[in-house]
């Protein structure tokens, strides 16, 4: 046996602000979408090169106020895009933390949190950092 992943999921309230949110600003791809009917509540899966979520809108999937990590390569740059498309309700800085990584955070419409990071660069054991 082997576990193969994770994929979160994340509650959402509003199929048009989670597009706007996830899509035009974060820049994640829609996969899928699942409806049992019309007017029903929306299941769908989006990704970010190898990162998924699933988002849902089904009571009971999941609560909102969630938060997970996205490691990713290139975060300064991922950073400068998200300023670049002045999105009116998020204005993401970038945080050096003291566990050594880059950090930009995010949170969506429906109160969750996603922190993008990326890991410092490995240290070789016994030889210090030049001060």
């Amino acid at each position: 046996m082997q576990a193969q992943g994770i994929i979160p999921i994340l509650r959402i309230f509003d199929e048009r602000k989670a597009k706007e949110f996830y899509i035009d600003y974060l820049g994640f791809k829609l996969d899928w979408g699942h409806r049992f009917e019309p007017n029903l509540p929306l299941y769908a899966q989006i990704s970010l090169h190898q990162a998924t979520i699933h988002l849902s809108e089904h009571y009971g999937d999941c609560s909102p106020g969630a938060a997970i990590r996205v490691e990713m390569k290139g975060i300064e740059a991922f950073q400068r895009q998200l300023i670049g498309k002045q999105y009116r309700y998020s204005r993401p800085g970038l945080e050096k933390t003291p566990w050594q990584t880059l950090e930009c955070c995010v949170i969506d419409p429906f109160g969750n949190k996603i922190a993008f990071y990326e890991p410092a660069e490995p240290r070789i054991a016994g030889i210090q950092e030049p001060s």
